[in-house]
């Protein structure tokens, strides 16, 4: 499965109606500097489609961008920047509960963490909100290529105790040498197959996306 179409949308301080909505979406979110737009490029092999920057907290709007025409990937605001005001924090508190909590097209959230670090309290904040809102997800350890191979399973050790995931459903993920592209595909496909399967409906352009995944 491969993405051959990949097209910046808008963006929005507060999410609401824009062009072609009501396609199934999969959201990013992580705390700032976690590589959001990073992976979203190399995804997607295009360098420049979501801007990245070195200053965290840059991005504070949600982006929408259409994969395939099939689906849209959400890429959230970060979260956890320190040098964010209250009424900032607030703001962004206020956005991310309308989005999770009212619209019907999310289908799956990539959960993005640092693989050198232990999650945030933000980090486990959001994946304790995620499970009590039934919301799916899969945690993606980003940055890989900044450790070795055989360091990694010693560092998901406390990404997995703290966010109450197996080893085997993290996905490591580098933007740098692509490691993990493949199987992160593979994942967003059967979230992709799996939804529609269970709604019982397929738009044309999904229709497409599968008979495209199973050509690869």
């Amino acid at each position: 499965m491969e993405i051959n179409q990949a097209e910046f949308i808008t963006s929005m301080a507060e999410y609401g109606p824009f062009e072609g909505k009501g396609l199934p979406q999969i959201a990013v979110v992580g705390r700032s500097n976690v590589g959001k737009s990073t992976l979203i490029n190399r995804l997607c092999r295009r360098n420049k489609l979501a801007r990245t920057s070195a200053t965290p907290g840059k991005t504070r709007l949600i982006n929408i961008f259409l994969l395939n025409g099939a689906f849209h990937l959400v890429d959230l605001p970060g979260y956890g920047f320190a040098k964010v005001d209250k009424r900032e924090k607030e703001r962004w508190g206020q956005m991310m509960q309308h989005y999770f909590t009212s619209q019907a097209e999310l289908r799956h959230v990539l959960c993005l963490v640092d693989i050198r670090h232990e999650p945030t309290a933000d980090d486990i904040t959001m994946n304790r909100f995620l499970r009590e809102m039934g919301i799916p997800f899969s945690v993606i350890a980003t940055k890989a290529d900044k450790i070795s191979r055989g360091a990694r399973s010693k560092n998901l050790a406390p990404i997995c105790r703290a966010l109450l995931v197996q080893p085997w459903e993290v996905i490591c993920f580098s933007g740098e040498d692509g490691t993990g592209r493949e199987e992160l595909l593979q994942r967003m496909e059967e979230v992709l197959r799996e939804t529609a399967k269970d709604d019982g409906t397929e738009t044309e352009a999904a229709a497409e996306w599968n008979r495209t995944a199973g050509e690869e």
